[in-house]
């Protein structure tokens, strides 16, 4: 448990919750604790008024060299840049701090700005850790039929892409 204003997995149990995934115990012990928590995967605030905010989900989380990093935070914060449609944020593996940030960004019509003018436009409003490496200004994000958008996906364009691969970074 921890303390209110900090993030962690929202975990919900009670007489409305699934027991379970019929006939897969596999993916029920995945999800369901031993102490009946179902764990959502789905990373929460709650604050002092008993709210409780969603933040992002667990397996989306970046760390970088010891620090959390909520994509969402990010992607928050550059939809309030005047030429930005869309963004999504994802973690690129990176041998020396675990993770680094990696912006997808669809721009509104209209002139262009650089990769460097939207790090400028992050300085001194996000945390310097939080400022994206990587910043790919693309038309669409890779998409299911069902219109969710791929960031496994992104992920590994943009390591195809670096010219990265899992053992290298390890």
């Amino acid at each position: 448990m921890l303390p209110r204003g900090r993030a962690g997995e929202l975990c919900t149990r009670g007489y409305v919750v699934m027991r379970g995934y019929w006939n897969d115990s596999e993916a029920t012990d995945a999800a369901i604790d031993a102490e009946r928590w179902m764990h959502s995967g789905d990373l929460a605030v709650m604050r002092e008024d008993d709210r409780v905010s969603i933040v992002g989900r667990l397996k989306h989380l970046i760390i970088r060299g010891g620090e959390n990093i909520y994509p969402r935070e990010i992607e928050e914060f550059l939809h309030t840049h005047p030429r930005i449609s869309d963004v999504q944020v994802i973690g690129i593996p990176d041998k020396k701090y675990g993770e680094e940030v990696c912006a997808w960004i669809r721009l509104r019509p209209g002139p262009a700005p650089t990769k460097n003018e939207i790090r400028d436009f992050c300085r001194g409003q996000i945390a310097t850790f939080k400022i994206p490496r990587y910043i790919r200004f693309v038309d669409e994000f890779p998409m299911t039929v069902t219109g969710k958008i791929q960031k496994f996906r992104m992920q590994e364009l943009m390591m195809s892409e670096l010219g990265l691969s899992v053992e290298q970074t390890v």
